[in-house]
């Protein structure tokens, strides 16, 4: 599973936010998208860390925290919606055309 970490700096990195985590546990992963078109950091990102219960005491403890200026959404993440229309085209039958 995954941590879902929003409303973050847009100044902050993959180091800073692994830091913060590991104070609760080993963490495996830190994603941070970044806007394609900018290049510029969302102001969110996603920590995966070793164990459950780790992950668990992480989002209890930093959820609503204040960290760099902001006050932390931190949560379960959910897994990722398909929003494509899944008849492969971006264009509905409308009226038989």
């Amino acid at each position: 599973m995954s941590i879902y970490v929003g409303n973050l700096s847009f100044d902050v990195t993959q180091e800073d936010l692994s830091s913060v985590f590991s104070e609760y546990g080993t963490v495996k992963r830190v994603y941070l998208p970044t806007d394609r078109e900018t290049g510029r950091m969302r102001g969110f990102g996603f920590v995966e860390m070793e164990s459950e219960t780790d992950e668990d005491t992480a989002i209890e403890t930093l959820d609503g925290a204040e960290w760099m200026g902001r006050e932390l959404r931190v949560n379960k993440a959910r897994p990722r919606e398909n929003n494509r229309n899944s008849s492969g085209g971006g264009y509905r039958n409308k009226g038989g055309y």
